[in-house]
């Protein structure tokens, strides 16, 4: 199983213009509007978009518990049997030039290729995304389940 958990994969392919060219509610849009592109994406296609992480690659914690995860650059997009994950309150703080925080939650069900399905998925996520080459990528991510939801069942990339 090469496939990321889920949501890193939140950000995937989130183009937008710098944010010194659009403000900080232009950035504040532009990444609110590309998590819901994104995650319409998955549900659509049944895949996650490929990129969305940083060069140099993403830290994170997954909503299934467990240690630290190194996420590398050249992660493989997750597919699924089914996905009708919906991100909700997404919430952008941009911090610098290039660098934002986002708050939001994720909910609905879903099924990894390869992996147990996951019934009710209700979680929240706080991810620091940064500005590469035009397109806002991970580079850190903590995923937390919400009581009465669950997170992912995956503990590591393997």
């Amino acid at each position: 199983m090469r496939h990321l958990v889920l949501l890193g994969i939140a950000l995937s392919s989130l183009v937008v213009m710098p944010a010194a060219a659009v403000g900080q509610a232009g950035v504040e849009d532009a990444v609110r509007q590309s998590i819901i592109d994104s995650y319409a994406f998955g549900r659509d296609n049944l895949m996650d978009e490929a990129g969305g992480y940083s060069k140099a690659g993403s830290a994170e914690f997954w909503s299934s518990g467990g240690l630290l995860q190194w996420v590398p650059a050249d992660t493989p997009p997750l597919s699924y049997e089914s996905n009708s994950l919906t991100p909700k309150h997404i919430k952008v703080i941009p911090l610098a030039d290039g660098v934002a925080l986002v708050h939001m939650y994720v909910e609905g069900a879903y099924h990894a290729t390869g992996q147990a399905p996951v019934p009710n998925y209700l979680t929240r996520g706080t991810l620091v995304v940064v500005l590469e080459e035009g397109e806002w990528v991970t580079r850190a991510a903590h995923w937390s389940p919400i009581r009465g939801g669950t997170g992912t069942n995956q503990t590591a990339i393997d």
